[in-house]
């Protein structure tokens, strides 16, 4: 049972789970320490660490970046005070988060004939499409089938987001966080370039459920080539927490509460 589960997502961007509800999610889950971690969103929180109902909440965040060879990775701040470079590009981000919204919403409605009733503000992606999708009697695709058929990157209602390249990304983060992180690096196109550009980073995300079998040696020898640290969460968008983390002792070595 992991101690920290330090990847969460909540309905602040597109998990299910309100933020208020974390604590108790948390301790059904056995888990004592959450990192928050929204899509392009900071929380309302007094601080880069806080404790809620017996629960330590990091404070932390999900950044699409682009890297120069045109792959997207994403990374994960933790500890988060943000800078004013950082609001800026979260502003942005979130902006253009409502106009592709809108567009798939429309291109969605129009190719299915259906009406989604769903509301596109600055947390929308996605899942709430697929969800919306799935729940409308009208349509014959499940949440995954929305996104295997319909809203997926090689689908016919997709439509790319903005998002910043790396450089400016990950110094926005260092600059406002007290780790920055490389979330699930076995899962880009590329593991072996994504895992190289680590070497920027702090950490990398070694502990992850990446629902089949994976090889962790490339990450493991990217951690010592480099001398990261190694974060881990279970990147939940529902309400069970604790699928994957970190051991008390690995989240201790990421020295999140030092002042």
């Amino acid at each position: 049972m992991p101690y920290a589960d330090l990847h969460v997502h909540t309905t602040r961007s597109d998990g299910s789970l309100a933020l208020e509800a974390v604590p108790e999610a948390a301790r059904s889950g056995g888990v004592e320490v959450v990192a928050v971690t929204d899509h392009d969103r900071v929380q309302p929180f007094d601080g880069p660490v806080v404790e809620r109902d017996g629960v330590t909440l990091v404070h932390g965040i999900e950044l699409r970046v682009e890297t120069p060879g045109g792959q997207r990775l994403d990374l994960l701040g933790y500890g988060l005070e943000p800078s004013a470079d950082l609001e800026a590009i979260l502003s942005d981000i979130q902006a253009n988060r409502k106009e592709r919204g809108r567009a798939i919403v429309d291109c969605v409605e129009s190719r299915l004939g259906i009406d989604l009733d769903v509301t596109v503000d600055g947390g929308f992606g996605r899942p709430h499409i697929a969800r919306a999708i799935e729940a409308n009697s009208e349509t014959e695709y499940d949440y995954q089938g929305a996104f295997d058929h319909v809203i997926g990157s090689d689908c016919p209602c997709y439509v790319p987001r903005e998002v910043p390249s790396f450089g400016e990304g990950r110094a926005a983060l260092s600059e406002s966080c007290r780790l920055v992180s490389l979330a699930h690096p076995l899962r880009y196109r590329d593991p072996e370039s994504a895992l190289a550009l680590a070497a920027e980073l702090d950490a990398v995300e070694l502990e992850y459920p990446y629902g089949r079998e994976v090889d962790r040696a490339p990450v493991e020898r990217a951690i010592e080539r480099h001398g990261l640290l190694a974060t881990g969460g279970s990147d939940a968008h529902g309400e069970r927490l604790g699928v994957a983390g970190l051991s008390r002792g690995a989240y201790e070595r990421l020295e999140l509460t030092a002042e």
